[in-house]
């Protein structure tokens, strides 16, 4: 059975740092490229962050840029979302997905597998 689990997530102060695993059963990543995601409270999910196949990343979202990072192990089968300097707006649950292809794409149709989520809350 294919699976994406998500891990990672709880409470953290303004300005602290969090990661975020996505880890794969089922089938391997490294063919795979990688998106994360988050929903917040009466928002609309939107596209992070992601890497490709070949180890490229590309961010979504402006607001994250500078902050977090995308990584991924092979080895280990899973991806990760390192979250610095968080901010009260990060406030989400965040989701991975994977695509098949090379390239990074924020549109969500694009991706054929998804975890169900981590949440991660923001506050002091």
């Amino acid at each position: 059975q294919l699976q994406l689990v998500e891990s990672g997530g709880g409470l953290v102060q303004p300005g602290g740092s969090l990661r975020l695993s996505c880890a794969a059963s089922g089938f391997t990543l490294d063919s795979y490229t990688i998106g994360w995601f988050r929903q917040a409270p009466g928002k609309e999910r939107e596209g992070v962050i992601c890497i490709s196949n070949s180890g490229g990343s590309r961010n979504f979202a402006d607001s994250v840029k500078g902050r977090f990072t995308i990584s991924r192990d092979n080895a280990k089968n899973t991806v990760y979302l390192q979250m610095n300097s968080l901010k009260p707006e990060d406030t989400a649950v965040y989701y991975c997905a994977v695509r098949t292809g090379v390239m990074c794409y924020e549109k969500e149709t694009e991706y054929s597998y998804w975890g169900h989520g981590t949440q991660v809350t923001v506050s002091s």
